[in-house]
């Protein structure tokens, strides 16, 4: 058999044949064929002696003839230890051998023995042959190989050999394996989610792929939706405004697309769906198709809808409770605006009152400011309990706080005998809070430790800043104490501890109310308590540094009260009320001012007349009034321009912050509250009487 080195070698004439011209032409012409034969045996050589390749050459029989160094370096044997002595089919996987023989036999129609004549069969049919099987290396390792055979003919075109050329194929295996290893992880990782539908959708949105959690979610099982349009999970009105299509648009524009909605089950129920879309594409960026994840909300918006529902009626409770407590307050201010106004003016009548009947108005006086105490106190935690009290945040001088706690509470300390001790401030000291709900605070726990202090005991109250910047504000007492049991109750809504028979009164929501506004401002409160010893209430809220005031270098204007500004000259007051009780009171009231003239109106029609009419100075204006309010009245005032100068004072049982907000946000010039303060009504007439003295001066 010829060999390829054979074949490869050049061909050398002897250039001494034919005639001069003759010889040049036979030389140009061998000289070109020597170069083509040096040329394909350079390009068989490098082939055949490629470390890359393994390249093997047999006889017809199929006994190897070539075995190149490819072939050494991948299987392990040396040329002469296989040459002339084994085919390729005895370093093949054996099992692998039968198996292609059966292929074959079944692909082509005919018997063909396992063996050699399996390898290269096709080839013998002039069939492009190219397969894979597994090569066994002399140390008997394997490994996977890609085997090209073609069949090696002569001039008559009979096979005379075949040439294997194989390639080591072990990489591009593992890279499958892992490739497989990895589609297989995510599709038992897909399949085993049943929380959410992982659904694949083709690119013109039937389904391709279905996992557990969609047969879970929509019913189907995989056999019987794949090939399916998703269009079908839609209800009737989405698939005919043509949604299904707009979203698959959307996505195919944007790369994703997240929306919930209502889908359908295979039974015809619904459920409120979370779905996400994704776009899958290939590098080139032609799509591939889409991805799909639902998740079943129904129980989530349930719940929402449930929460949605609750806090509804709470908010309507809680609006009904306000109004309730509104309603009360007014129906309960009402009357004791009559109680509290008429002692008041039999206190200051003339002449006045004998002893006896001095010592029942002023229990009449007391009883009535109490009751009008505990509304307020009721109303202001029914306040706070709803999340709708404002607080101010600014730096509170605590010198300048107790000094107003201090006169406000002495007189009670010394009916008892009780001393009131209070911190020196050699430097200036200030807290984070609201300056009147801090005076609050510190006033309850003042009471407390008066009220329920021993006979002749002492009140502390001290002041102390820690390094954290917090401020502790403590009042300690000489009180009985209480066990640790009743500390834990100290700060439940109306519960007294026991004291509901003794003579001391109070509404058990002091403690619950201090608590809420020192919370409100950030702050901590406790107490501590010894049995025969007395108690120690504390807050803490944060320290804070001075405020810069700015500076003003003008001197203060003189005060002078409104009557001294001007001769008081005879004043109109217009006096809209309808309660008779009310009327009488304010009407006995301006009987004692000789410089004002009282109209008053049973109604808002009626007050609206007088007012045009007579063109009062002032207007008291109730709210509540039969028919028009004085809200409604107010306006229908301003947008009369007879009217319109005149100032309005509301005057009302309503006495809710919301309440004063309103009216004030409304147009009143003040905003009074029922039972009337004398001193307090008497003084809010005499700085608008003035106002209106002014503006009638200026010509307005």
């Amino acid at each position: 058999m010829t060999t390829l080195r054979d074949a490869g070698q050049p061909f050398a004439g002897n250039g001494n044949t034919g005639a001069a011209g003759a010889r040049v032409g036979d030389s140009t012409g061998e000289f070109r064929r020597q170069e083509s034969l040096l040329k394909a045996g350079a390009l068989q050589s490098a082939i055949f002696n490629s470390a890359y390749f393994s390249s093997i050459a047999t006889d017809d029989k199929g006994v190897i003839q070539i075995f190149n160094v490819g072939a050494e370096r991948m299987l392990g044997y040396t040329a002469a230890e296989v040459v002339n002595r084994i085919t390729p089919a005895d370093i093949s996987d054996p099992q692998e051998v039968i198996a292609r023989a059966k292929a074959l036999s079944l692909e082509l129609a005919t018997p063909i023995t396992p063996g050699f004549d399996a390898l290269v069969f096709k080839a013998t049919r002039g069939i492009e042959d190219i397969y894979e099987l597994t090569y066994i290396r002399k140390d008997g390792s394997r490994f996977p190989a890609v085997v090209s055979v073609t069949a090696l003919r002569d001039a008559a075109s009979r096979i005379i050999g075949y040439l294997l050329i194989g390639t080591d194929n072990t990489a591009r295996k593992q890279v499958e394996e892992q490739l497989r290893w990895t589609e297989e992880s995510f599709r038992l990782m897909v399949e085993s989610v049943t929380d959410c539908a992982i659904v694949m959708l083709d690119p013109e949105g039937r389904v391709a792929s279905w996992n557990s959690g969609a047969q879970r979610i929509k019913g189907y099982k995989a056999e019987e939706i794949i090939g399916w349009h998703f269009s079908c999970f839609y209800p009737r009105d989405d698939i005919e405004s043509g949604k299904p299509q707009g979203d698959l648009a959307i996505v195919s524009a944007k790369g994703r697309l997240e929306d919930e909605g209502w889908r359908v089950r295979k039974d015809g129920s619904t459920f409120w769906a979370n779905v996400v879309f994704s776009a899958i594409r290939d590098p080139a960026g032609n799509l591939r198709g889409f991805a799909k994840l639902t998740r079943d909300l129904t129980e989530r918006r349930m719940v929402e809808a449930e929460l949605i529902n609750a806090t509804s009626v709470a908010e309507k409770a809680n609006r009904a409770k306000s109004e309730f407590l509104s309603s009360m307050s007014h129906e309960l201010r009402s009357p004791l605006n009559a109680i509290l106004g008429f002692a008041q003016l039999m206190e200051s009548d003339s002449p006045p009152p004998t002893p006896a009947q001095k010592a029942s108005i002023e229990q009449i006086l007391h009883a009535g400011w109490y009751l009008l105490q505990l509304i307020n106190e009721i109303l202001d935690l029914a306040v706070i309990e709803s999340g709708k009290l404002s607080l101010s945040d600014e730096p509170v001088s605590l010198a300048e706080v107790m000094s107003e706690c201090r006169a406000m509470m002495e007189p009670m300390a010394e009916k008892r005998a009780i001393a009131l001790t209070f911190p020196s401030f050699d430097t200036p000291s200030f807290v984070r809070a609201d300056r009147t709900r801090l005076k609050q605070v510190l006033v309850n726990l003042l009471s407390n430790a008066i009220k329920y202090n021993l006979q002749g005991g002492a009140v502390v109250v001290d002041c102390t800043t820690s390094r954290g910047r917090r401020t502790r504000i403590s009042v300690s007492d000489t009180g009985a104490g209480l066990p640790p049991g009743k500390l834990a109750l100290l700060f439940e809504p109306f519960n007294r501890l026991g004291q509901e028979s003794t003579a001391e009164e109070g509404t058990g929501i002091g403690l619950v109310m201090a608590k809420r506004l020192v919370e409100l401002m950030g702050g901590t409160i406790g107490v501590e308590s010894t049995v025969g010893s007395g108690s120690v209430f504390w807050f803490e809220l944060k320290s804070a540094a001075a405020p810069e005031l700015p500076v003003d270098d003008a001197p203060p204007a003189p005060f002078a009260p409104p009557s001294a500004l001007h001769p008081a000259p005879l004043c109109t007051l217009l006096y809209v009320e309808d309660n008779p009780a009310n009327l009488q009171l304010v009407e006995k009231l301006i009987a004692r001012r000789p410089d004002i003239h009282l109209l008053t109106a049973v109604d808002a029609t009626l007050g609206i007349a007088l007012a045009r009419e007579r063109r009062p100075d002032v207007i008291l204006m109730d709210i509540n009034l039969p028919g028009i309010s004085g809200t409604e009245a107010l306006k229908m005032l301003r947008e009369d321009p007879l009217t319109a100068h005149i100032p309005v004072l509301a005057i009302s049982a309503n006495a809710m912050p919301r309440d004063i907000r309103n009216g004030l946000e409304a147009g009143f010039f003040r905003y009074l509250t029922k039972p009337i303060k004398v001193t307090e009504f008497m003084d809010a007439l005499d700085v608008v009487l003035s106002l209106s003295a002014k503006d009638s001066n200026n010509g307005n």
